[in-house]
């Protein structure tokens, strides 16, 4: 029979023995370097990852290849450019809850009500730049808002807004 020092005897509830605390030597020495070198480690991780969402962004994979630098060249495209417009919009109320920064759809309802014809949305995320005052009397002709849309959006509106009532809806 082996003897038992006290210390290592079990308790009176625990049937596991005391032990010290094992302290390992050596490891893996990759590991320690490592340890050593953690912020070039750092600095390389960054690097792979940055290359990596470089190869894959999703703005490049309907562009052919070696036309980036082509691209970045091209003054911007006229109907990416955005402009100002100023809608009138049916209902002053609904207008007088739309704040600068707002993203809306606009919303042409050709004829009167009742008469068929199906609405059509004119401008989709269109960014409110401003909603000037309203003057008193003017409620019935509904509230002008100014919103910020591409040239062709642009357009889009200006010929709704001659032929059908705007609504807009918030996003």
């Amino acid at each position: 029979m082996t003897h038992v020092p006290p210390q290592a005897r079990p308790s009176d509830g625990c049937p596991v023995p005391h032990f010290s605390p094992v302290r390992v030597r050596g490891g893996h020495p990759r590991l320690r370097r490592l340890s050593r070198h953690r912020r070039r480690a750092l600095a390389v991780g960054l690097a792979m990852t940055a290359a990596a969402l470089a190869a894959t962004a999703p703005g490049d994979a309907d562009r052919p290849p070696g036309s980036a630098a082509a691209a970045e060249q091209s003054p911007v495209r006229p109907s990416m450019e955005t402009v100002t417009a100023p809608v009138r919009i049916a209902d002053a109320g609904a207008a007088g809850l739309l704040r600068p920064g707002d993203r809306v759809d606009v919303i042409a309802a050709e004829g009167p009500p009742g008469s068929g014809a199906k609405p059509r949305v004119v401008a989709a995320g269109a960014r409110v730049s401003e909603v000037p005052e309203q003057a008193e009397g003017a409620a019935e002709s509904g509230a002008l808002v100014v919103l910020s849309v591409p040239r062709d959006t642009a357009s889009r509106l200006a010929g709704a807004g001659a032929s059908a009532r705007l609504a807009v809806t918030l996003r």
